[in-house]
């Protein structure tokens, strides 16, 4: 009778274990997210000349960006969105040399244009995409930040070509139907003799698990959403593209 006893209290108490932890690789127990989504940012270094210095440009928007967005995914959807208040409380902040990533499948990263991935980070990224995660990339402009981009995301995925995204993509339907390909302006308005691209890196599946907004800047849209002075249609925008992204991460 005790041994039974005994039993059910450990399959009870490995079932709490269960729900409230997950474990890292390496079999530890670690602290899992409580909602169903959670904002998740790239903490990153910058790359060698980047403007931002070596601190990176990983903060721009943070955490206003967060907050407004979130307000709008909780809005506009069923989705049990982890809130984030103006101080960033509720938001992830998160390194690629720390296994907590795979506890977060959408994973957002600003200003690529100035990012630098390490060989591990690189190695880690990969292996967090393979298993299922995506990544968003925004607020990159021209073809210098392009080539920086590419450098560090080559380290992830030498063998897997980024393309553009056809306006039949799940991507641009799986909620909202978002054929305008309109470019989504900073803070600084329209960038004249830039065109704005929606492209992607795609698994063995067909699966997207890179969306790379470039020449455009989405978190500018979302910080500035309760700013008279910022278009709201284009904020209005930016927050459909945010839930088709999160919808199609959270069903693909």
């Amino acid at each position: 009778m005790h041994a039974l006893v005994a039993a059910v209290a450990c399959a009870a108490i490995a079932l709490w274990l269960g729900s409230a932890f997950g474990q890292t690789r390496d079999g530890r127990l670690v602290d899992t997210p409580t909602a169903e989504f959670h904002f998740a940012r790239l903490i990153y270094s910058s790359a060698p000349g980047s403007r931002r210095g070596w601190g990176g440009a990983w903060d721009t928007d943070y955490p206003d960006a967060e907050y407004h967005l979130m307000q709008g995914i909780k809005r506009l959807t069923r989705v049990d969105g982890q809130s984030v208040d103006y101080y960033g409380e509720g938001g992830v902040l998160i390194t690629l040399n720390d296994d907590r990533v795979f506890d977060y499948p959408w994973l957002y990263a600003v200003e690529v244009g100035q990012w630098y991935l390490s060989d591990p980070e690189a190695a880690l990224l990969r292996e967090y995409l393979d298993r299922g995660g995506f990544l968003m990339v925004d607020d990159f402009w021209e073809e210098y930040e392009w080539s920086v981009f590419v450098a560090s995301m080559l380290r992830a995925f030498p063998d897997r070509p980024i393309v553009e995204l056809g306006e039949d993509h799940p991507l641009l339907h799986v909620l909202y139907d978002l054929d305008q390909r309109t470019q989504i302006p900073g803070r600084g308005g329209q960038r004249p003799g830039t065109v704005p691209h929606w492209r992607g890196i795609f698994d063995d599946d067909g699966r997207l698990m890179v969306a790379i907004n470039f020449n455009m800047d989405m978190g500018d849209a979302w910080e500035h959403a309760d700013d008279p002075w910022y278009p709201e249609p284009m904020t209005a925008l930016a927050y459909r593209f945010a839930v088709n992204y999160l919808i199609y991460s959270m069903t693909h």
